[in-house]
């Protein structure tokens, strides 16, 4: 990747993708920086100022530097990942503490209840599954030349697309939920979430709730790590 950038060595070829057909394609680079608060990657020597922009994020960037930057493309979208330090300020101590009961649709705490599972994510749930049907019965119908088809890539995309989705409200839940666990408890107990998993009975939603719970407790241990914050399982 650095030696494309590189003006004393121009016959270096752009940076390619790995393969066309994996499912995420994408490189890594260090040359890049922030720039009032957006990504600013080096320009390639075959592209005019006039065609090569600064990336804006959702929230202006607020790192000072960043090391290694990867660009992926998935689902027919790219997406700039960028890893950086960034010193943890202290939480106040708040001496309370909370235990959460983890539920399919909803998460019981002290303060009351976080539904999990709100219409729009039953919505996609509902959607996958019938294009997971309209893929299987491609493939039933035309053996392995099914997946080769257009239409077959089509609702690929469009299958792809929703779990990412998916994936974006759940995380935008648990970043949430969590942030306010340890902003208000020193000490949070919560259940052993792998016989929590094995007792689900949800069969429309019953492995990406799974996977909610899992990056539930991930997310959670981390952030009480930083914080200082006590976390117990019951």
């Amino acid at each position: 990747m650095e030696k494309f950038f590189d003006k004393s060595q121009p016959d270096w070829d752009k940076p390619k993708f790995k393969s066309k057909k994996a499912p995420r394609q994408g490189f890594k680079t260090d040359r890049a920086k922030i720039i009032n608060g957006k990504l600013r990657l080096d320009k390639p020597m075959n592209i005019s100022k006039d065609n090569w922009f600064d990336l804006a994020s959702y929230e202006a960037l607020k790192m000072n530097q960043v090391k290694v930057i990867s660009i992926f493309k998935e689902n027919e979208t790219y997406y700039a990942a960028l890893s950086y330090e960034e010193k943890v300020t202290a939480k106040t101590k708040t001496h309370q503490k909370t235990a959460v009961d983890v539920n399919v649709g909803h998460f019981n705490y002290t303060e009351g209840q976080i539904n999990v599972l709100p219409a729009k994510l039953q919505k996609l749930y509902k959607r996958i599954k019938h294009y997971q049907r309209m893929l299987a019965r491609k493939r039933e119908i035309n053996g392995k030349l099914a997946i080769k088809s257009n239409n077959y890539l089509a609702v690929r995309i469009k299958l792809q697309r929703d779990y990412r989705k998916i994936a974006n409200i759940q995380n935008d839940l648990l970043q949430k939920f969590t942030t306010k666990l340890v902003n208000n408890y020193d000490q949070i107990v919560i259940e052993d979430l792998t016989i929590k998993k094995m007792m689900m009975t949800h069969v429309a939603s019953k492995g990406m709730q799974r996977s909610l719970f899992s990056r539930f407790r991930q997310i959670l241990t981390y952030k009480c790590e930083w914080y200082s914050k006590k976390i117990n399982l019951s």
